[in-house]
């Protein structure tokens, strides 16, 4: 056998080799999975007692997002594009088919789930995700749906991020709605730092839509032709939390800044947050921002929190209305680089204090929401990520 003949048999082998491997993976992504025979549970320490963190299902492929339903059990994005129920006792549906199509590539995928404020008898659910477009182009965009056993049917597509850009990253992005009839929607700037900035452009911009995704018309921005009107803010770089305070309506946001200065922001209709003008990181190379011009500056808004040392936020939960907790009056953000979750005790709006959970277990946190019974769940963002249940401590 000639080295050449060698060479190529090994190769189709190994070709043969890997097509197999998808194919296995492919099918078992497809597939139920049946509920552990026994839920892993953590003793973990914190500043008010020790709490039980509980392992409801894990196996999930990047989950991104988890939205609590009212039967007990839960949905649940994976970012390669599947959505699957996930019951009480963590087994796991086969994907729910009807998903839009999906761009799966870098941060795009399969990202928020929430469910429609009258979800009890529309059984609606809002989606969103990269949307892939010509020339391997993406934007995020929005699609409502009624959720079934196995399927979704009656899919709308309501907001598509314009224009598509091409590149892997910053597509935003999360879901929240006010008691107005508004939904709003966080975008990255898909990396072009001054797209954040053009009013003509939607990335960089905190959405507000009406439920049906048309265009509210008290939107700062509607009427003038140099601006979109689906906008309500901008000036953001890549907002991957998002929560509406229930005891005052407020919308808070947060965003991943550089190399430093993540940030939170109570955004303001028309205002501009400042990214890349102003910011408290630096380039990833080390190197100042190019177009920033210092942390502050007139006519922009500063953070109403920042980080300097970015933890890489993502996930937003307020956990108010339980007196009897020791975590009633806390905002929750998921911290994907500092593998933590990090608990802000509030004063009204003003926040008084941090404390940083889970850091032993070491775990990516993608997501955060929080039950009418006061319990916490999160999901991990790994390969085999987990879906955990937090108890709070009884308090000392």
């Amino acid at each position: 056998m000639t080295p050449i003949f060698h060479r190529s048999v090994l190769s189709l082998a190994l070709l043969l080799s890997l097509a197999a491997c998808q194919r296995n993976q492919e099918a078992e992504a497809a597939t139920a999975k049946a509920a552990p025979a026994q839920q892993a549970t953590h003793q973990v320490k914190s500043e008010l007692g020790e709490l039980r963190v509980t392992e409801i299902a894990s196996g999930l492929e990047h989950p991104w997002a988890v939205a609590l339903l009212p039967d007990g059990g839960f949905l649940v994005t994976e970012r390669p594009g599947r959505l699957r129920r996930i019951a009480a006792d963590g087994a796991i549906s086969a994907p729910i088919a009807g998903v839009p199509a999906v761009w799966a590539e870098g941060q795009g995928g399969l990202l928020d789930v929430v469910l429609s404020p009258d979800f009890a008898s529309s059984q609606r659910i809002y989606l969103s995700y990269a949307e892939p477009g010509d020339n391997g182009s993406a934007g995020t965009a929005v699609a409502s749906a009624t959720l079934g056993d196995a399927a979704l049917a009656d899919v709308k597509v309501i907001y598509q991020q314009q224009p598509k850009l091409v590149g892997p990253n910053h597509f935003g992005s999360r879901l929240a709605f006010d008691k107005q009839g508004h939904i709003f929607i966080t975008q990255g700037e898909r990396q072009q730092r001054m797209a954040s900035q053009e009013l003509d452009k939607l990335q960089g911009k905190l959405v507000r839509l009406n439920l049906d995704g048309s265009v509210p018309e008290d939107n700062p921005f509607v009427g003038r032709q140099d601006a979109r009107p689906e906008i309500w803010s901008y000036g953001h770089r890549n907002m991957q939390s998002l929560a509406v305070d229930p005891r005052t309506g407020t919308v808070w946001e947060a965003e991943h800044g550089p190399r430093g200065g993540d940030e939170i922001n109570l955004p303001q209709p028309g205002k501009n947050y400042g990214w890349p003008l102003i910011t408290h990181g630096i380039d990833y190379s080390g190197l100042k921002i190019s177009e920033a011009e210092g942390k502050e500056k007139p006519g922009l808004e500063s953070p109403y929190h920042v980080w300097e040392k970015s933890p890489a936020l993502s996930g937003m939960a307020f956990y108010t209305g339980h007196a009897g907790s020791p975590w009633n009056d806390s905002l929750f953000l998921g911290a994907l680089a500092d593998g933590s979750l990090i608990r802000l005790s509030l004063d009204g709006d003003k926040i008084v204090k941090e404390e940083r959970l889970l850091k032993e277990l070491d775990w990516r946190i993608r997501d955060v929401r929080v039950s009418a019974d006061g319990k916490v769940y999160v999901l991990t963002d790994e390969n085999e990520g987990k879906l955990l249940r937090l108890e709070p401590p009884a308090g000392k």
